[in-house]
């Protein structure tokens, strides 16, 4: 079997989940192609879309909120939406990029490509079998508008959702958030501290902004640096965002609690060896964090898709979500103190959200 798998870097958590997808049709011995359509229009169109969504989201998340609610507003209205036909001037380029390709099947963990494959299917092209992956625990606006064959969602909770958005109900499967085989591993605690060289007996808190490093990341650790007992340690992770790693190198230059790491490939490894995580409420990284199972403290969330998921996890016991960022230093360390509310969040965790969407979805892949 020969998959293509489409995606853009609109963030991290689209391109972890299509990669999650790919290594396990890889394992089964399929061929499996990642791509980003918008580099069929050019380098300068992908970066210009990257970026402009990672510019918006670090700098204005207030003006990405607004956009999102008017987004949720036009994909009331009938007819298609802008973002369609923004997309169908790219779905063109696609086009002449399928014609000289075989493909058994196209998976997407983006929203952009499935509005490309759905114009073009619209406009009588012979496509292969396409199934959407959403990345977040809410339908995000315009989906309602994508014409795939699947939609594999994070929760069977979410259905009616999908279907009053326009989703056909007997297009739904609900197999999770597909993430990384390194977080599904056995590797024990203690086998994680010493791989990262951290002490057996520290008390450690993850603070994580995402790959883009957003979120108020150094109005918690101005806390933490006045707060942090000589056992604990608060370890950052900065992801893509080199501004912001500069920045907290040289504001928390001699604090010994205060570790600042920049983009790592290790950040299973990394939530295995804490003991607390406060991060934004991504949809991957939070599934991510219930897969491996760290209690979890979700910072502010940016506007829009990230607010739903904070609600879902809160909803299920899967998280804390203080509003002021003083609560949120203070729930965690109670959690260190009161391992019982920690065990059952972890617990929570654990009976929500699959671990299996990547061999789910690849089941799907074989059966179609």
């Amino acid at each position: 079997m020969n998959v293509l798998i489409l995606s853009c870097d609109t963030g991290g958590g689209h391109n972890s989940a299509a990669r999650s997808i790919q290594k396990e049709l890889i394992r089964r011995g399929h061929q499996a192609v990642f791509l980003n359509p918008f580099e069929l229009s050019g380098k300068r169109v992908a970066g210009a879309v990257g970026g402009a969504y990672v510019k918006l989201v670090q700098k204005h998340p207030r003006a990405f909120g607004m956009l999102y609610k008017l987004g949720a507003f036009v994909s009331r209205l009938p007819g298609r939406s802008p973002v369609y036909y923004a997309n169908s001037l790219v779905a063109r380029h696609l086009a002449k990029y399928l014609e000289q390709k075989s493909y058994d099947a196209i998976v997407m963990p983006h929203l952009y490509p499935a509005e490309m494959i759905s114009y073009l299917k619209r406009k009588g092209w012979n496509c292969p079998k396409s199934v959407y992956v959403a990345t977040d625990y809410t339908c995000i606006p315009f989906t309602g508008e994508t014409e795939c064959d699947y939609y594999v969602i994070p929760h069977e909770e979410l259905e009616l959702e999908f279907v009053r958005k326009g989703v056909k109900k007997q297009k739904l499967r609900a197999f999770g958030i597909p993430v990384d085989e390194t977080f599904c591993s056995k590797e024990t605690k203690q086998q994680a501290r010493e791989k990262l060289g951290m002490s057996e007996d520290g008390i450690y808190y993850l603070v994580a902004g995402g790959s883009i490093g957003a979120g108020k990341i150094q109005q918690l650790l101005d806390l933490m640096r006045e707060a942090l007992e000589e056992v604990e340690q608060a370890v950052v992770i900065c992801g893509r965002n080199k501004k912001l790693e500069k920045k907290l190198r040289k504001r928390y230059a001699g604090y010994k609690n205060i570790s600042i790491i920049g983009s790592t490939d290790q950040m299973a490894t990394y939530m295995r060896a804490c003991d607390v995580l406060y991060s934004k409420p991504g949809g991957l990284s939070s599934t991510e964090a219930a897969v491996i199972g760290i209690p979890l403290i979700h910072l502010t969330p940016i506007p829009g898709c990230e607010t739903r998921n904070r609600i879902f996890f809160r909803k299920h016991g899967m998280c804390l979500a203080p509003r002021m960022i003083e609560d949120q230093l203070l729930s965690g360390r109670k959690l260190m103190k009161n391992t019982r509310p920690a065990g059952r969040m972890i617990e929570n965790q654990q009976n929500t959200v699959p671990a299996d969407a990547a061999e789910r979805i690849c089941n799907l892949l074989e059966q179609m």
